[in-house]
């Protein structure tokens, strides 16, 4: 048995935790960048509450609101410089995970000069990042537990990872009574995903026993207490363990990453930017019927969590469980027709190879081509 874990996350988690969030901001920065996004922090009075409790801990801001569903790389250059305009020292995000992901990147950009793109393939190493404070309002991607931050590029559509411990937060306040003001919707999505962080990490050919741990609770506690939260919003206990997943999914893709389902994924939203959850709930259980074989024991663990009995019917109790949380669609309900099928495939397989090799069962090609028509 070999394998390395370093994930140094400082996690502040607890309802009415956000509450501190100026003595704690304090300690990174003089001047932060506040991120966040077009709308609900705002309608809920989250931003205004922030950035006063950061004018109370004698931390001076300025907010960068223009962060949109899947970030676009334009959009962190944008931000990088108002930051430097405004003479930030530090980088707050506040909201889901595009915000957090942006915050991340503007970061890192704000110490990198060039093409983000050059960094997320590898053609030049970063040097560091402005400190980086996480404030999620979202219970679903764990950005506020990792090193990765998604962009897509508006030209080419890829959609790819920062993936650099330079950007690992110095800080993440989790308060699950910010994710309250969510839609549905937006937390049967995002629950998912979380769900499939910690499914695709458990099931990774990197995982190891200290991420199995942690995916495993992860996967139980999203199965327990998601469709508790769908049909009640007013379950405190859920919402923590819903809230507590999300993190846990977010640490375990950091160590062991994902693999099939988001290799596959990214590309859809990449195209047609669609909602990440939603183009999960559409492949998972698809790309689940292929991969069960070969990991039986782990499938046979995760199909039992949600009640079913073995491998063989892993991809149906995951069905039954979309549907629990009424998340039920197809990649044709999303706007994605067959004839998308061959930019899809071969973006995968130029962008998403490094997820499609951590499964257990590696695609190719024509694998890959078949369950994106088969999801449509």
């Amino acid at each position: 048995m070999e394998f390395q874990y370093s994930l140094p996350v400082n996690l502040i988690f607890g309802r009415g935790s956000s509450g501190r969030i100026g003595e704690i901001a304090a300690k990174y920065g003089k001047k932060l960048l506040v991120v966040t996004g077009t709308g609900s922090t705002k309608r809920s009075g989250l931003l205004d509450r922030t950035l006063l409790r950061l004018k109370e801990a004698g931390v001076e801001s300025e907010v960068f609101d223009k962060v949109t569903q899947n970030p676009l790389t334009t959009v962190v250059y944008e931000g990088v410089e108002l930051a430097k305009r405004s003479g930030c020292d530090a980088v707050l995000g506040v909201g889901g995970g595009s915000i957090m992901d942006a915050a991340k990147a503007i970061a890192f950009c704000f110490v990198n000069d060039g093409d983000v793109s050059d960094y997320i393939f590898g053609r030049k190493q970063g040097k560091g990042a402005l400190p980086i404070i996480l404030m999620p309002t979202t219970c679903g991607t764990g950005s506020e537990g990792n090193q990765i931050a998604v962009l897509t590029n508006p030209e080419t559509k890829d959609k790819k990872a920062l993936y650099t411990m330079q950007i690992m937060p110095s800080a993440s306040v989790v308060d699950p009574d910010l994710m309250k003001t969510m839609p549905k919707h937006i937390l049967s999505s995002v629950g998912f995903d979380a769900f499939t962080h910690s499914l695709e990490a458990y099931t990774s050919r990197k995982s190891s026993p200290l991420t199995d741990v942690q995916a495993l609770l992860g996967i139980r506690l999203i199965a327990e207490n998601l469709p508790k939260l769908i049909n009640d919003y007013d379950d405190e206990e859920a919402w923590e363990k819903v809230s507590l997943a999300a993190a846990l999914g977010g640490m375990v893709i950091g160590a062991a990453g994902v693999s099939a389902a988001h290799g596959m994924e990214h590309p859809a939203s990449g195209l047609k930017n669609i909602v990440h959850g939603r183009g999960l709930a559409a492949l998972t259980p698809v790309i689940v019927e292929r991969l069960a074989p070969a990991l039986p024991e782990k499938f046979a663990r995760v199909s039992q969590i949600l009640g079913g009995s073995d491998e063989k019917d892993c991809a149906d109790r995951i069905r039954l469980f979309l549907r629990s949380i009424e998340l039920e669609v197809r990649l044709g309900d999303l706007g994605i027709t067959v004839d998308d099928v061959e930019w899809l495939t071969d973006n995968c397989m130029r962008i998403s190879s490094g997820n499609l090799n951590n499964a257990p069962v590696v695609f190719g090609r024509s694998e890959v081509a078949e369950i994106y028509r088969e999801a449509v």
